[in-house]
């Protein structure tokens, strides 16, 4: 189980969704630089995400989405 628990990392306007989202994303991002300076992991990329999230460094924002409603 990772630390620190997820109710600690959203706040009441954030989805859990959204933040498993946005720590894979980042953890894609961590493992992908890795390969790519062919770099050897000293943590798992999720641990690294997760931390990354709890100290503030990453943040989630949601996109706000721009639908017409359509009158029939």
């Amino acid at each position: 189980m990772l630390r620190p628990a997820i109710t600690q990392l959203i706040t009441k306007n954030e989805s859990c969704y959204s933040l498993v989202i946005g720590v894979a994303k980042r953890a894609r991002e961590i493992a992908d630089d890795l390969c790519a300076n062919e770099q050897t992991m000293e943590e798992k990329p999720v641990k690294t995400a997760v931390d990354e999230f709890a100290r503030g460094e990453y943040k989630i924002i949601e996109a706000v989405s721009d639908e017409k409603t359509v009158l029939q």
